[in-house]
């Protein structure tokens, strides 16, 4: 299990989304606590560590930290 990381600026943009939107992204982004890479997809090329999660109108860019077993939030965009 990785733990989630997210900074000040990503945190109120999660904050901002509409009710069913963040309520999305935090299942996905338990999912992707779980299971990393198979919750993910590749960012450009697959390094294993640079990640996209995609749930409905939200596009997440992830950093994996394997090694500290954490998942960074790096970019939250809601396409509304």
């Amino acid at each position: 299990m990785y733990a989630l990381r997210c900074d000040a600026g990503n945190q109120a943009v999660w904050d901002a989304l509409p009710d069913h939107a963040r309520a999305r992204l935090a299942l996905a982004l338990a999912d992707a606590c779980a299971d990393p890479l198979g919750a993910t997809d590749p960012y450009g090329e697959d390094d294993g560590i640079m990640r996209t999660l995609v749930t409905g109108n939200i596009l997440v860019v992830i950093y994996l930290g394997h090694q500290t077993k954490t998942l960074h939030i790096y970019q939250i965009d809601y396409l509304g």
